[in-house]
């Protein structure tokens, strides 16, 4: 995925305008920043640094802190497997197994292709409904390994 800097800058500063280059707001303007890529570009970063007046380790740490955030690109699709206790006495590891060799790709990697990226959660907070694959923001619940390639499909 190439950016182009014009492009970039326009988009920091909607986003710092948005906020009011308001200091406390940043990681609500990371997030703002990141929905247009699927990750943070390092030049990004270093904008939002200078936008705000802040030091880029501030920066740095708050990316590296929230697992929401990603400093390489991600797929347009993150495939979320639930891993804990729940979920994985259930059967869990046989899911993602399975998501695994469908995407080829195995948990913290991208597609070739950057349609979708598959992790691990310990927890998505469905326990009842275990094992719990969430694919951008729906919840797929009682999820087995026959389940998996259907669930993709509607992704594809």
């Amino acid at each position: 995925m190439v950016i182009k800097a014009k492009e970039l800058r326009e988009r920091v500063d909607r986003v710092l305008e948005k906020y009011q280059h308001d200091k406390g707001m940043l990681v609500s303007i990371l997030q703002d920043v990141q929905s247009g890529y699927n990750y943070l570009p390092e030049n990004a970063l270093k904008m939002v640094s200078h936008g705000l007046k802040v030091p880029m380790s501030q920066v740095y740490s708050v990316v590296t802190f929230f697992k929401t955030f990603s400093l390489i690109p991600r797929g347009r699709h993150l495939v979320s497997v639930c891993l804990g206790t729940a979920c994985h006495v259930r059967g869990a590891v046989r899911v993602l197994e399975k998501f695994e060799r469908e995407l080829g790709v195995s948990s913290g990697e991208t597609t070739k292709d950057l349609k979708c990226t598959l992790e691990t959660v310990n927890c998505v907070g469905a326990c009842a409904g275990g094992p719990v694959v969430k694919v951008d923001e729906e919840y797929h619940g009682e999820m087995t390994a026959d389940k998996v390639g259907p669930v993709l499909k509607d992704y594809a």
